[in-house]
């Protein structure tokens, strides 16, 4: 346990910003995931959907640094790509 305020100030700090990029992450998961199901059962519109909400999802995560930007783009260039063939 810290000793000084500033370090108490420092680990509620952190466990909030933990807590905050926990949840965009895993929100980021489920949308991927959601995203790639639609892909593979030929669901068109709501794949189309979800890809702009997934990519928009991967450029927020990339900005605050939860991921890297490089590995955003070759998410995003996958999943589109995939999502190109069902076309």
């Amino acid at each position: 346990m810290p000793n000084k305020q500033a370090a108490k100030k420092y680990l509620r700090k952190s466990k909030k910003r933990q807590a905050a990029n926990r949840a965009l992450k895993n929100n980021l998961k489920k949308v991927i995931k959601l995203t790639r199901k639609l892909i593979t059962d030929n669901k068109k519109e709501k794949a189309k959907e979800a890809l702009k909400t997934t990519i928009k999802t991967l450029d927020k995560a990339a900005k605050k640094r939860i991921i890297k930007k490089n590995t955003a783009s070759r998410k995003k260039s996958r999943l589109t790509r995939a999502f190109n063939k069902i076309k």
